[in-house]
């Protein structure tokens, strides 16, 4: 069942299953929710209260916001951390990731725990070695289309090749579903501003964390011409002993979609050592 949250600047939308310590999950851009459907039964049965929400401007989530960086995302995240009751343990993919680094490090008294799945965490260089991959080039070519002419259809296009190999069996309603909502009034323009926002504001609280970090990373993520460099970077700017990196074969930017078995066998002990009720 949806339910909202109101805060500074609009409502968030969010839906809780489960008992048990809080364990909040966070969407990337131009998506909801619903990337983490095949995760959160697996949760719950573990024994996890589990409240998965729809970014600002994304999923049922009111439109129009004044901003989208990962500073405004932490903020809502903390606020609805603190409005069930915290604490909890942060999941965030590719811009979440680097908005719950932020609310880690600004509210660590809510904060148990990380997980960054696909992160955009710190500021981005693109150097030869990236641009001889080719995943890479495609990738980050519909990406920055998508993003400057504000077209679903580079989107979607983005999206095939962000889901190498293996898809999920509702992959064709899951893109009918993605593009049904940017298709709604101030959805795309969510995803251009997010798209837009540096990722240097969670490099600046990296050292400032306090608590464990899960990076995980899909092999064949287009988004980097290097994930398994990406992931190490992000955890070699945590203090020191915080941060983990594990990958996921295959993967490409969606590891917990197109594979949530292997995502939440990673996830699990991680939530066994830091979650609490």
């Amino acid at each position: 069942m949806t339910e909202y949250l109101s805060v500074d600047g609009g409502r968030i939308a969010y839906e809780v299953t489960g008992e048990g310590p809080l364990v909040l999950l966070a969407h990337g851009m131009g998506d909801s929710r619903d990337a983490y459907r095949f995760v959160v039964p697996r949760l719950v049965a573990a024994g996890y209260r589990v409240a998965a929400t729809d970014l600002r401007g994304c999923g049922e989530s009111s439109v129009g916001w004044p901003s989208y960086s990962r500073t405004d995302i932490a903020g809502d995240l903390v606020a609805l951390v603190r409005h069930l009751g915290g604490p909890a343990v942060l999941v965030g993919h590719s811009i979440s990731g680097g908005a719950a680094t932020v609310a880690a490090a600004t509210a660590p008294e809510l904060v148990t725990g990380v997980v960054e799945l696909a992160p955009f965490t710190r500021k981005q260089s693109i150097g030869l070695a990236d641009l001889r991959v080719r995943r890479f080039r495609q990738g980050m070519s519909r990406l920055l289309g998508a993003g400057l002419l504000g077209d679903v259809r580079l989107w979607l296009s983005y999206l095939d090749i962000a889901f190498p190999g293996e898809r999920p069996a509702d992959w064709a309603a899951q893109l009918a579903r993605i593009e049904a909502r940017l298709r709604e009034p101030g959805r795309m323009k969510a995803l251009q501003k997010m798209g837009r926002s540096t990722p240097a504001d969670a490099g600046a609280q990296l050292g400032n964390v306090r608590c464990p970090v899960l990076i995980v990373e899909g092999t064949l993520d287009p988004d980097w011409g290097d994930p398994r460099a990406e992931g190490e970077a992000i955890a070699a700017a945590l203090p020191a002993g915080l941060g983990a990196v594990a990958l996921v074969e295959g993967a490409g930017h969606y590891p917990h979609t197109q594979f949530p078995d292997q995502v939440v066998a990673l996830v699990l002990p991680f939530l066994a050592a830091t979650a609490r009720a």
